[in-house]
């Protein structure tokens, strides 16, 4: 039997990123557990800045579109965020709100996130690893969006020396808790396949 399709977003296009690093991991973890694991890059779904007002006259982007599919296609998501000024950077921020826009006619708002289960993740080169971009994050998408999010969360901290040369974390600690938060992701998205 086939395990839950996860769908892993890297939410940093920089070439060489921390965050597109975490993800890459995170999703070696997730196949370990056993998941369909889909990454992506974000890169590939271009955006414009969020109007409300373009979406009630044209529609969203053909992007939001196939974003807010995939999301539906899929049973749990792992989303690792960049912290800029403790915060989601507006790439992470917008895509969400993009997604929420793009559903089916008659579908409510943020559809795309109900009846699927998130993780989160961030790495840093601070100390914090970026723990309050995860908060920010976990409030986006529970409050705002209604989306059951995991507790279990990897926060990787001065991430320029976290990662050995073969891309895995150097410290048992965030090897720990990656493994921990895949397993739980795997687990309850596949009470939902």
């Amino acid at each position: 039997m086939l395990g839950p399709k996860i769908l892993v977003i890297p939410g940093s296009l920089r070439v060489g990123s921390h965050n597109s690093r975490l993800a890459a991991l995170a999703a070696k973890e997730l196949a370990l557990a056993e998941a369909q694991v889909t990454r992506i890059s974000l890169a590939d779904y271009p955006l414009p800045l969020f109007d409300a007002e373009m979406t009630a006259e044209v529609g969203p982007p053909q992007h939001a579109v196939q974003l807010q599919r995939m999301l539906e296609a899929h049973h749990g998501v792992f989303m690792t965020a960049p912290e800029y000024s403790a915060s989601v950077t507006p790439l992470v921020k917008n895509t969400i709100d993009w997604i929420s826009r793009a559903r089916a006619r008659g579908e409510p708002t943020y559809a795309a996130f109900k009846n699927r289960v998130f993780a989160i993740g961030a790495a840093t080169s601070g100390p914090s690893g970026g723990l309050r971009a995860l908060l920010a994050l976990r409030q986006i998408l529970e409050l705002g969006c209604g989306a059951l999010v995991i507790p279990e969360q990897i926060a990787v901290a001065n991430a320029a020396d976290a990662f050995d040369d073969m891309d895995n974390l150097r410290d048992e600690g965030a090897r720990s808790s990656l493994k921990t938060m895949a397993r739980r992701l795997v687990e309850l998205a596949g009470a939902l396949a």
